[in-house]
């Protein structure tokens, strides 16, 4: 069960599967059957893409990020207007229409086993949104545990963000521009409890000098920090680190 997991494993695992859901559904399955899930579920309309990995005590979903070549992609992080939600205030026009794709599909799979399973849902950049906007239609009527996001963008307004009812652990790696779109001047704000890896790759709380730091690190190593922290890749090695 997830519960029995330290924080740090949860992380871990959540981060494998955010991972994961980038791969076709054989790479997705295998690795999910290294982690105890013995279903995987690939959901994929219009271009919006997610998982569902699911064993005897636990559900996850998984949400595909941004991929530059799915124009589908491309164009819902563009469509930064915000739109009244399903919830109350407003969203990310983009981000909402890309759940509004999966949802119907996604949301009788959870109703038909989270009454005997626990819920969780997880994602990365785009696919962090996604999941964010999934947890908080179902909130009434799934028991959902946790919602792990990796370099996930701002998604709605402060008072769809205060109406989440949810514990959700966002992980923000040094400078990744994701993390700081769209705007704040936008009326757009984060949701859940921040866990920032400074330019050491360590949970430290965010700080000017330390972007600063790592900014400059990466352009003598010949690469722009803002880009190069956003991948998974960057993110799973900054949680290897985390104690216990």
């Amino acid at each position: 069960m997830i519960t029995e997991k330290t924080f740090k494993e949860r992380a871990m695992l959540f981060a494998t599967l955010a991972a994961a859901a980038y791969s076709d559904k054989k790479g997705a399955t295998r690795v999910a059957k290294k982690l105890g899930f013995t279903t995987t579920v690939f959901y994929d309309k219009a271009g919006a893409q997610a998982y569902k990995f699911m064993n005897k005590t636990d559900l996850v979903i998984a949400c595909r990020g941004t991929e530059p070549t799915q124009w589908n992609d491309v164009k819902a992080d563009l469509r930064a207007v915000p739109v009244a939600a399903e919830t109350v205030s407003r969203v990310h026009k983009g981000f909402k229409l890309e759940v509004d794709e999966l949802w119907p599909m996604i949301m009788v799979d959870i109703m038909k086993h989270a009454a005997k399973r626990k819920v969780w849902f997880t994602g990365h950049s785009l696919g962090a949104a996604m999941t964010t906007i999934m947890a908080s239609r179902c909130a009434e009527g799934a028991d959902v545990q946790e919602v792990y996001t990796f370099g996930s963008p701002r998604v709605g307004w402060k008072t769809y963000c205060n109406s989440l009812n949810v514990v959700h652990h966002r992980f923000v790696n040094n400078n990744d521009i994701v993390a700081r779109v769209p705007l704040a001047m936008m009326g757009y704000r984060h949701h859940g409890i921040e866990h920032y890896f400074n330019s050491e790759g360590k949970l430290a709380k965010m700080s000017w000098s330390d972007r600063f730091s790592g900014m400059w690190d990466g352009l003598k190593k010949g690469s722009i920090d803002i880009i190069a922290d956003h991948p998974m890749t960057q993110y799973i090695p900054c949680i290897e680190k985390m104690e216990d």
